[in-house]
């Protein structure tokens, strides 16, 4: 992907790196054609994207547009399972057609849920990650001569980028009981949305929250999760991050273009650029 995008006179480091490295590698892992990539990250985009402005007629096409997102990756994966159950492959969806808790398979139900979950989850949080990481050395070059000149910073490089530049800034969860928290009443059922986000500059918990730090001590950031709620991708995630960005400074440095305007992503929990046009100096 890198060798393809350098010779252009802009990089695109979404549309040239950060967005089809992740798919590829998903697609494999799950064992579907990696040429059907650009569709998977069409529905994914699909699956994410809020509405475009505030009224009732937007919110409900967003709404529609996801159902019809799903419906077809729905499809897709059915005739997918449906050849494995006839020809198993050394692939995640084989692998969970033979998967078993206390005896039980799980349904095609389960089993589709499952797919389009790991499909979307496997490359947009992931985009965005490499995308932001990449943002952030436009924006701090000493940032990005430090690591370049020791690469065995690009580990807590990437973990300070989900701290600071979350990919994904805010996620629902459902009260499982009735609760307080801090004087506020919360029913049981009732949606909560958590700010990651926040709480990635939370001054009890990070030093000089509001700053990037490469030497940061303790970095115990939300941007993966916790608990029973931890990102099942997160290993995946570090590593496709870690090995794109050691390769991009290995090879070249990075300078922001700043003849376009930098456009977030349409999205009330996702956190990124639509596009991030770089111009690369080879090393």
């Amino acid at each position: 992907l890198f060798n393809e995008a350098k010779q252009k006179d802009l990089f695109d480091v979404v549309d040239d790196l950060a967005a089809p490295l992740p798919v590829i590698i998903i697609a494999e892992l799950l064992g579907v054609p990696s040429e059907d990539r650009l569709m998977f990250k069409h529905y994914s985009d699909i699956l994410v994207a809020g509405a475009e402005d505030r009224s009732a007629e937007a919110a409900e096409q967003m709404y529609k547009r996801r159902e019809e997102g799903n419906r077809f990756l729905a499809d897709y994966f059915k005739n997918i399972i449906k050849q494995r159950k006839k020809e198993p492959k050394d692939d995640l969806i084989s692998l969970l057609l033979r998967a078993e808790v206390d005896g039980k398979s799980l349904t095609e139900e389960e089993l589709l849920h499952f797919c389009i979950i790991l499909l979307v989850a496997g490359n947009e949080t992931t985009t965005n990650l490499i995308a932001n990481s990449v943002r952030y050395l436009t924006e701090d070059k000493a940032t990005q001569e430090a690591v370049r000149q020791n690469l065995s910073l690009v580990p807590v490089f990437v973990e300070e980028t989900l701290r600071y530049y979350p990919p994904v800034q805010a996620i629902g969860r459902t009260a499982a009981e009735d609760l307080e928290i801090r004087g506020v009443r919360i029913a049981k059922g009732s949606t909560v949305i958590n700010w990651v986000a926040s709480a990635n500059r939370d001054e009890l918990k990070f030093d000089d929250p509001d700053s990037f730090k490469l030497d940061r001590k303790s970095n115990p950031h939300m941007s993966f999760g916790f608990g029973i709620h931890f990102c099942l991708g997160a290993p995946l995630a570090r590593l496709e991050a870690k090995v794109a960005l050691d390769y991009l400074l290995r090879h070249a440095s990075v300078e922001k273009d700043s003849s376009e305007k930098l456009e977030a992503i349409q999205s009330p929990f996702v956190f990124g650029v639509r596009h991030l046009p770089v111009r690369l100096s080879q090393k």
